[in-house]
């Protein structure tokens, strides 16, 4: 159902991406959902699951839409809309290092293709809940505080914590799943289905 073509391009663009993020950042920025989605969407390609395509869909459409916004508004009127693109802009960062990360732009576009070509599958939402379940507490056990992987450490780049640490983890363990995951559920059941 799946192009071969487009599961060689998207296969060999992982592998590169994750090679020189391999070398470029600690293991933890792997913890990222846009990274897991990433790596993940080349079995989902290859073994043309829906569930698998939809787990991903579901758990990056939204922050992958915010990712967007910040970035393209940013390019287009030079303004700050939001912290998460900001290394798009880092003069510091080389462009080919910035240029892989303009993965947000195309992999949501591909999960949404796939899904459409696959179908959608409803318990998405429960398996990305259960995947945030683990790769949430994995993050804030493993990853550095300071580079604030999946915000664990508070909302922002800097990580500024208003509430107990563990109070914040188990807010955002309940908040990924409820104003992310099931906004995002609720959209593709209705486009999909």
């Amino acid at each position: 159902m799946l192009p071969l073509w487009i599961k060689i391009s998207y296969t060999f663009f992982a592998v590169v991406t994750v090679a020189v993020y391999a070398v470029k950042y600690p293991p933890a920025n792997f913890l990222w959902f846009s990274d897991i989605a990433l790596v993940l969407t080349v079995p989902a390609l290859w073994l043309e699951s829906s569930l698998l395509a939809s787990t991903l869909i579901v758990g990056v459409l939204l922050p992958e839409v915010f990712w967007n916004a910040g970035y393209f508004g940013r390019l287009l009127t030079g303004k700050r809309l939001a912290g998460l693109t900001d290394y798009m802009f880092d003069p510091g960062k080389p462009l080919y290092l910035r240029a892989l990360s303009l993965f947000h732009v195309f992999l949501p576009l591909l999960l949404l293709w796939m899904v459409r070509r696959l179908g959608y599958a409803p318990q998405a939402w429960l398996v990305q809940t259960l995947l945030a379940w683990i790769v949430l507490p994995l993050t804030y056990g493993l990853a550095d505080p300071k580079l604030n992987v999946n915000w664990v450490r508070g909302f922002g780049s800097a990580g500024r914590l208003r509430l107990p640490p563990l109070v914040h983890l188990c807010l955002l363990m309940i908040g990924f799943p409820a104003l992310v995951y099931l906004p995002a559920h609720f959209l593709l059941a209705a486009l999909f289905n």
